[in-house]
């Protein structure tokens, strides 16, 4: 394996794929190649959804930094009824490792992004280089700089009128959009404050086997590590932080200030990201966008993003999606799968020629749950444009197996902004 640091792993990225043909298949039935990278659960579930969403696809490559996992997930895909057909994963098409991802996109015309979101700007980027259409899964980053580089890399998207379609799945759901159509249409009067909610239980862990180093116990357990993930206020509430930002039309607030910390999930399998944030965003014109999350075991749970308007109120969940005031109204539908639909749709935008773009928002919401996090970490009040241009990389020295330090858990008011 290479060893290599994040600006040899970004600059080889760059290169390796520039060399490599653009073809965004508009039209017609040719055979469209998909690539996975990053083989965990949401990976696999990514790839059969893609497999599923057009009659004339192929997954081709598998990378992920781990061999057994790739294997697993292969396995399970060649075993599902409805598209193991379509999997046509050679052993020339398997790749592991921290360059797995150059592979998989050197062999597909279509990649789905679902690695630890640490590695997402380095692979978004590689991709669009190579003129690939992308699925990102969220979020997109994981610090300042991850952000401006999947900006950078979406604009570049644009002008090679690629596919780039986000893993924000809420924004696909027939009953998220039309809650969110009426609320733009007047339903619940002019928004006044947003509060977005994610209570739920604890999370997932892995205790650390003897046989493992540094490297592979984070990259194993990468959830519960900030560099990895973004803490669990980027890596999953960024889901309903998202629906805030598309019920106040794609705006973002100006600042941040809030608290966080480890309360109850505290044990060495749970790294250094927190338990609970709670976090107040402010717009401009003085708009308030609350946000609080939290991970404890025997709690009430609720996944909401809560409106409030001049003229009533809004609840908006997977289960219950309520619009209070004189224009009142309440799903009664079931919703469509919008796993699937998102993959309906990029393939159908790749198919058309006409691309779908969600890089705007997927990289402004990403923004967003890091500038509560870094509220939160640091005690400060965090402006956007901060936030957007921090200094701070969460990127460890190298890319290689072995020893690494596991940075200490964020202490409000000595944890220093950068």
């Amino acid at each position: 394996m290479v060893h290599s640091t994040r600006r040899e792993f970004l600059t080889a990225a760059g290169a390796a794929s520039l060399a490599i043909p653009m073809n965004v298949h508009p039209g017609g039935g040719d055979l469209l190649k998909i690539g996975l990278v990053g083989c965990g659960g949401r990976g696999t579930g990514a790839a059969a959804n893609a497999l599923a969403a057009d009659p004339n696809v192929k997954l081709v490559a598998m990378g992920d930094a781990f061999e057994n996992r790739l294997k697993k997930s292969l396995e399970t895909l060649q075993g599902d009824e409805k598209v193991g057909a379509k999997v046509d994963v050679k052993p020339e098409g398997c790749f592991s490792g921290f360059d797995a991802y150059k592979g998989v996109i050197a062999a597909s015309d279509v990649v789905l992004l679902c690695e630890p979101p640490h590695f997402r700007p380095a692979h978004f980027k590689a991709a669009v280089e190579a003129g690939k259409h992308v699925f990102a899964e969220k979020p997109v980053a994981v610090d300042g700089p991850g952000v401006r580089a999947v900006i950078a890399a979406c604009e570049e998207a644009r002008r090679k009128k690629l596919s780039v379609v986000s893993g924000l799945c809420l924004r696909y759901s027939k009953s998220f959009r039309e809650g969110v159509r009426r609320i733009h249409d007047g339903a619940i009067g002019e928004v006044v404050a947003v509060q977005a909610n994610d209570y739920r239980g604890g999370r997932w862990a892995k205790p650390r086997l003897e046989a493992w180093d540094d490297m592979t116990y984070q990259m194993r357990n990468w959830y519960n590590f900030t560099w990895l993930s973004g803490d669990f206020n980027v890596e999953q509430h960024v889901h309903f932080l998202d629906i805030g930002a598309w019920v106040m039309r794609d705006r973002y607030p100006a600042k941040a200030v809030g608290m966080g910390g480890r309360s109850v999930l505290m044990e060495p399998q749970y790294g250094n990201i927190y338990d609970h944030f709670s976090i107040a965003h402010e717009y401009e014109d003085g708009v308030k966008f609350y946000s609080n999350t939290r991970q404890h075991a025997g709690c009430k749970n609720d996944s909401s993003t809560e409106v409030l308007g001049t003229k009533g109120r809004a609840y908006l969940s997977e289960g219950r999606m309520v619009l209070t005031g004189p224009q009142a109204w309440e799903k009664k539908d079931k919703d469509n799968e919008f796993y699937q639909t998102e993959h309906d749709e990029l393939f159908r935008s790749i198919r058309s020629g006409t691309p779908l773009d969600n890089g705007d928002y997927m990289a402004k919401s990403t923004l967003l749950a890091i500038q509560g996090r870094m509220a939160a970490y640091t005690g400060q009040q965090i402006g956007w444009d901060q936030a957007l241009n921090s200094k701070e990389d969460l990127s460890p020295a190298k890319y290689e197996w072995g020893p690494l330090a596991a940075a200490p858990v964020a202490i409000p008011g000595r944890t220093k902004f950068s």
